[in-house]
């Protein structure tokens, strides 16, 4: 808990001994992944239809999350990207279709079965969400109470953040650090699962780019399996396993390589762009420096 904390939060961690080619069926082509490893889906979403009034959002989408990818998923405004996201961890209720999320059916536990099993995953939303009137510490604190019961001597130290830090109010700090801090609580209980809502909105691009390598080394490090919404082509091209794309209110899923050989013409639109060329190139760029 309190390495990926201080890795959330841009310090050094303790030493660890102290603590066709693309489809809209996910069922129709998987990642390759290690025998060892199991391949059954973390998330499994099936004929998922989300409607608000006369407008469909998703119409029969499916879709698998695999375990331990970071799979971006991507649209144009209005596509329902978010909408997803909040489905999926059970802030929205469908009109039909079916969410599993670690073989348990999200529309089918009790209230007790559903609080026991978000303890298994951390969400990081579009702005954070920090509460302003507390400070970061005590942000980061609300999930060790709504779980545990210990002493507040006991949650600082696990929290074990420098007093600077600790002390200061969401509107003393940057947007990056912010989101740092908001990311530090999503990952307060060590889950194994990590949503993460537009990440790098709002922040500027060198901050995105140190949250991006952040993300990817936490992904490494913590062995975490990440659901990331983004509208960042940089994010999309730099960190992403695979790619989601909303298209015709269903997604089609892939390697990039994969979707760049799509010819559904909205698929290639979103990917052929000359902002997601520039993004292709730097992400080429930076991969090649690390060669």
């Amino acid at each position: 808990m309190k390495q990926s904390m201080a890795r959330s939060l841009g310090r050094k961690p303790e030493p660890e001994h102290r603590l066709k080619s693309v489809s809209e069926d996910p069922d129709a082509r998987r990642p390759k992944v290690d025998d060892t490893v199991s391949t059954k889906p973390i998330i499994r979403v099936r004929g998922l239809v989300n409607r608000f009034g006369s407008q469909t959002i998703h119409e029969g989408l499916a879709l698998d999350v695999m375990p331990g990818e970071i799979l971006g998923v991507v649209g144009g405004s209005g596509s329902g990207k978010s909408v997803l996201l909040r489905t999926i961890v059970g802030l929205n209720k469908p009109v039909s279709g079916t969410v599993e999320v670690f073989g348990r059916d999200m529309l089918d536990l009790s209230e007790a079965e559903r609080i026991d099993l978000e303890k298994r995953w951390g969400v990081l939303f579009q702005d954070g969400a920090l509460f302003s009137s507390m400070t970061v510490a005590e942000n980061i604190e609300v999930p060790l109470r709504e779980t545990f019961q210990m002493p507040q001597e006991l949650m600082d130290a696990l929290v074990g953040l420098p007093l600077d830090t600790a002390q200061k109010y969401p509107a003393q700090l940057s947007g990056g650090m912010r989101k740092r801090a908001a990311l530090a609580r999503a990952l307060a209980l060590d889950p194994e699962l990590l949503f993460l809502d537009e990440p790098t909105s709002g922040l500027d691009p060198q901050a995105a780019d140190a949250f991006n390598r952040l993300i990817k080394d936490l992904k490494t490090s913590l062995n975490l399996t990440v659901f990331l919404v983004t509208h960042d082509l940089d994010t999309l091209f730099l960190i992403c396993d695979r790619v989601a794309i909303i298209v015709h209110k269903k997604v089609r899923v892939g390697t990039i390589d994969q979707l760049l050989r799509d010819e559904d013409p909205s698929v290639c639109e979103y990917l052929q762009s000359p902002r997601a060329r520039a993004a292709q190139e730097l992400a080429r760029q930076r991969h090649e420096d690390l060669a």
